[in-house]
């Protein structure tokens, strides 16, 4: 019986990490430049590694045993013990190689010839004029801690040793409510202040009422977390908390995060505020319902006048009923929905909201004046999200999809085109999973797609991108007399009237019941054209007649007329491309850009729509 070797393995040396700066300095060592003897034991069987901060009393001798230089009070130091973190701090080549070997708790003495010390060619470590760094000296060293640090400024100014892990990773942030245990000690240990008894602390996160490097490390914490906090003088801002920080080089805080108040900016402008008042189940922002879910709500919404009137409360007005509504669907106020989104079921909010995201721009309560801002107090009982497709059948996908896509048309209708254009999104990133599994059902597939295509291409038209309209309409079939025509006004809305010329004359081409609608579009393209052609005579007229150092002033006179007469679009022309029961939207025509961005293509993407010809639903 033959036997089959299998082929050896050709073996690939693994890439050797390149050295650090600090494995270069300790090829530099050699035997006898640095000795150690041990003056008191240290306790335990770890020592410290990269990344620990190690604490330690450091005093320096001569051989003859004259002190040059010590952290200890009673040996002439100020009584603060140097704090460094191996691997990132600049420390003495001596110590980097030293201390490692160390217990904690243990004292020994060093000795080293000056290459280990400051005499070190290119040392980083700086030293006075007069220190003897040339000569063989004792470094006594008393390792008192070392543990593992967070980093949290690169300066190595604020550093956090976590003492007990805390629940959850959310942590607060601007403009969040914070409440935490916080006691201060310098350096040496001394007490600066304590609060620790009564009630824990409360601030503002982001309203400079706790020194900036404190903020920096309780920003990384969780709910119920211990840790201390080491800022240097550098990050040691004067605030309520403490309010003198003159003479004091660093602190060590004490802290224990009880608790925080989610507090959201929602738009980033103050406006929109969303006030975390009951925590919810699940952890944030996993268990929200950030994608279109079925939502079941209590709300109470409130004038934010001396009153607090009440205009609405679901608990008093629909019998005890919540509101049960579809997120992305426009069924509540955006502001409403938006803050919704961001909550977790059995949470209660106060929500904070401006008018234009509140019923400005929807249907207004009879209590609500206009122009005023408003108040909810939400509480999100529990939420459905979206099903999938998974286990579904052909047919029930495609009858899905009809029901989103009639709630993307519904969108569109009422001028909500983002919403609108995000549910014929979804559709077509599920389509990427589905396969249909014959010709008929490939025949309706491609057909609906090509369709949500063209929604699309109506939705970036009536938001102005007509770039982008002309992109979906590229998606479908690019030789459908629907794209064309979509197509084109999207080219003529953005002054490509070559190119919307072209489309207009393909239609008439390819679908002979299209004729007539190309036709009339192609009346409308020679229209804009002459109109362009007008206003660009009358943009330049007299231009040249002006003398020297008036050209610019005619040029701000005629583009102010110009920036004047941009709103007097009138309606569309209303062009039905079939037969068949579609929704006719009623529109403007599309936006007309200004002279400058007719004759200066690149540019007319910065140009402000108005409005948009009336486009077709499908």
């Amino acid at each position: 019986m033959a036997v089959v070797e299998e082929p050896e393995q050709e073996f690939k040396p693994q890439k050797k990490k390149p050295d650090s700066e600090d494995d270069k300095r300790r090829k530099k060592i050699t035997p006898g430049s640095l000795m150690k003897a041990l003056i008191r034991p240290g306790a335990g069987e770890n020592t410290p590694s990269d990344g620990d901060q190690v604490i330690y009393h450091c005093t320096i001798r001569t051989l003859d045993g004259v002190v040059v230089e010590s952290t200890r009070a009673e040996i002439g130091g100020n009584g603060n013990p140097k704090r460094q973190v191996l691997g990132k701090s600049k420390i003495l080549l001596g110590l980097l190689e030293g201390i490692p070997t160390m217990l904690n708790g243990e004292v020994a003495m060093f000795k080293m010839k000056p290459e280990l010390h400051y005499g070190e060619e290119d040392c980083p470590v700086s030293v006075a004029d007069g220190f003897p760094k040339d000569d063989e000296l004792h470094f006594e060293i008393e390792l008192i801690d070392f543990s593992k640090v967070k980093v949290i400024s690169e300066d190595l100014g604020v550093l956090k040793k976590v003492k007990e892990e805390g629940q959850g990773w959310e942590q607060p942030r601007e403009p969040y409510e914070v409440k935490a245990w916080i006691s201060g000690k310098s350096g040496d240990g001394k007490l600066i202040f304590s609060h620790s008894q009564g009630e824990p602390f409360f601030f503002t996160f982001g309203k400079s009422e706790i020194p900036k490097g404190l903020e920096m490390g309780i920003g990384t914490m969780s709910r119920g977390e211990k840790a201390v906090i080491y800022v240097t003088k550098e990050y040691l801002t004067q605030c309520p908390l403490i309010p003198s920080v003159e003479g004091i080089t660093e602190i060590h805080f004490e802290v224990e995060l009880v608790h925080f108040v989610q507090v959201r900016d929602v738009l980033g402008d103050g406006r929109l505020i969303k006030r975390r008042v009951r925590d919810g189940r699940g952890e944030f922002p996993m268990d929200c319902p950030l994608q279109d879910s079925l939502l079941h709500v209590h709300y109470k919404g409130m004038l934010l006048n001396e009153e607090k009137t009440v205009f609405y409360d679901t608990r008093a007005d629909e019998n005890g009923q919540p509101l049960e509504f579809r997120s992305g669907e426009g069924l509540v106020p955006e502001g409403f929905e938006m803050c919704t989104r961001l909550m977790l079921p059995g949470e209660i909010a106060l929500v904070t909201c401006p008018p234009d995201y509140a019923y400005d721009k929807f249907p207004r309560p009879a209590k609500v004046p206009e122009g005023v801002y408003i108040q909810w107090e939400i509480e999100l009982l529990d939420y459905e999200k979206q099903k999938d497709w998974t286990g579904f059948n052909f047919r029930e996908i495609m009858d899905d999809v009809e029901k989103i896509k009639g709630t993307g048309n519904r969108l569109f209708k009422e001028g909500k085109y983002e919403l609108a254009k995000a549910k014929y999104e979804h559709v077509l990133r599920e389509f990427n999973h589905v396969n249909p599994q014959d010709d008929d059902e490939g025949k309706e597939f491609s057909d609906t797609r090509n369709l949500l295509h063209l929604n699309m291409a109506a939705c970036w038209l009536k938001m102005g991108e007509f770039r982008k309209s002309i992109e979906a309409c590229n998606k479908a079939n690019p030789a459908h007399a629907k794209a064309l025509y979509r197509r084109g006004m999207a080219y003529m809305a953005g002054g490509d009237f070559d190119e919307a010329r072209a489309d207009f004359n393909k239609m008439m081409t390819s679908d002979k019941q299209s004729e007539a609608p190309a036709k009339a579009a192609l009346l409308k393209l020679k229209k804009e054209e002459q109109e362009t052609q007008r206003r660009a005579r009358q943009q330049f007229k007299g231009l040249f007649d002006k003398k020297p150092g008036e050209i610019a002033e005619a040029g701000e006179e005629d583009l102010g007329e110009e920036v004047s007469g941009e709103s007097h679009d009138t309606g569309g022309d209303g062009v039905v491309l079939d037969e068949d029961k579609e929704h006719l939207l009623q529109g403007t025509d599309p936006p007309r850009l200004g002279i400058w961005s007719r004759l200066w293509p690149s540019g007319r993407r910065l140009i402000t729509t108005l409005g948009l010809d009336r486009c077709t639903i499908l």
